[in-house]
């Protein structure tokens, strides 16, 4: 019988610690709660932290994020006004700004992440589609990076004109549009932002095609050059080479000139001191460039030639 209270007696004091447990509940400082009886809101949403009371086993407390949330859209392929298609990767900021509101349309944060997709990329699809190529990808007018590779600014055909809204006005036109249709929900759009954009397989080729293309055209302007460049320095070298070899051609043949001319002075010289000592050497020079051991003369007695020989015998 005792043992049977003593079961009795444990059973009603956890049932108490449980019941005293479960009527109190801490709300953080980054948190907001909506108390609900069977479902259905009571009361207004808690917005202060610290420890609260509620009815346990009647109510429940249903906490909400209080800082920024974050909404990540999926890649989808949009086609732009000028019918161009591309893929699409964006992101956004969010924040539940009505808790009890958010609760009764939304019901918690899955539900807000659905929604936000149903509202974020419906809008993202219509400002694309209401805009060109051009808007989507380019920010500003600002003028283009010149290539370290080509030193040229690179034209890929459809970039060169300028334009009235730039990525940067899309993403806040979507997010305009967007903060309109989540007013009524709880929360506020705080951001949001084009994470990537980048071309179908179709629409790729074609650029890489284009830029191929001006690439290959660059490249034939700078060969073209080159070999304009490759014979003017040609030819100035032939010209250079011609002006050299002919002012040495003139300075060697001016040297050659004063060489004779001061040679002659020295023969004239010579001969004027000694006449027959001139002839003389002259003579032997001319023997010794002429006569070698199997030389045959066939001469006449009376020639000058071997006047000097006959008196040597």
């Amino acid at each position: 019988m005792k043992r049977l209270v003593l079961v009795v007696l444990g059973g009603i004091l956890v049932a108490g610690l449980l019941t005293f447990a479960g009527a109190f509940y801490t709300v953080d400082e980054t948190q907001q709660v909506v108390i609900t009886r069977f479902g259905e809101p009571v009361g207004d949403p808690i917005v202060e932290p610290g420890l609260h009371v509620k009815l346990p086993f009647v109510h429940k407390a249903n906490f909400f994020e209080k800082r920024f949330l974050e909404w990540d859209g999926a890649s989808n392929q949009l086609p732009t006004r000028d019918k161009r298609f591309i893929h699409v990767d964006t992101y956004a900021r969010w924040r539940v700004t009505d808790p009890l509101l958010f609760f009764q349309r939304l019901t918690d944060e899955r539900g807000a992440q659905s929604r936000l997709d149903d509202i974020l990329d419906g809008e993202t699809r219509n400002t694309i589609a209401n805009h060109d190529l051009i808007e989507v990808v380019r920010t500003s007018n600002r003028d283009f990076a010149v290539t370290e590779d080509l030193g040229v600014a690179v034209d890929d055909g459809d970039t060169v004109r300028e334009i009235a809204n730039g990525r940067d006005a899309l993403a806040a036109e979507v997010l305009l549009a967007a903060q309109g249709r989540t007013s009524d929900l709880g929360i506020e759009i705080l951001d949001f932002r084009f994470k990537r954009i980048n071309y179908v397989e179709e629409v790729r080729r074609e650029v890489y095609s284009r830029m191929i293309s001006e690439r290959q055209r660059i490249a034939e302007q700078f060969r073209s050059e080159g070999a304009g460049e490759a014979a003017r320095i040609r030819g100035e070298k032939e010209r250079e080479l011609r002006t050299i070899g002919s002012q040495a051609y003139r300075e060697a043949q001016e040297i050659m000139g004063a060489a004779d001319a001061t040679a002659a002075d020295v023969y004239a010289a010579a001969y004027g001191r000694d006449a027959d000592f001139y002839r003389f050497v002259k003579t032997l020079e001319t023997y010794r460039e002429t006569l070698r051991m199997d030389t045959t003369l066939l001469l006449g007695t009376d020639g000058e030639f071997l006047r000097y020989l006959e008196n040597s015998r």
